[in-house]
């Protein structure tokens, strides 16, 4: 049974030409994985070259490493990723830079 987000609000409305964080934390995103995943290729498409995005994940899924970075990688070219840290609400940190920083 997948839960219906169309009522959650996106995490950019807007192209970043700087580095910023995407908050993906939400009681949404806690209980659905694949929302997490789609809302991360959005903030990473939004993100100009030479910048990163903070993509803070809901700890409720665990490090990033296993579940997103797999996703992220196959979906974009020349981007690094980067785990920076546990966030002190249990969430998770991933740096991802785009292009050329």
């Amino acid at each position: 049974m997948t839960e219906d987000v169309s009522g959650v609000e996106p995490v950019t409305r807007r192209d970043h030409d700087a580095s910023w964080s995407a908050n993906l934390e939400g009681p949404a995103h806690a209980a659905n994985r694949s929302l997490v995943v789609a809302q991360s290729k959005d903030a990473i498409e939004a993100t100009t070259a030479g910048s990163h995005v903070n993509l803070v994940t809901h700890g409720e899924h665990g490090r990033p490493e296993s579940y997103l970075w797999p996703e992220l990688e196959a979906e974009f070219d020349g981007i690094r990723l980067e785990y920076v840290d546990r966030c002190g609400c249990g969430g998770h940190v991933t740096r991802v830079h785009v292009g050329d920083e």
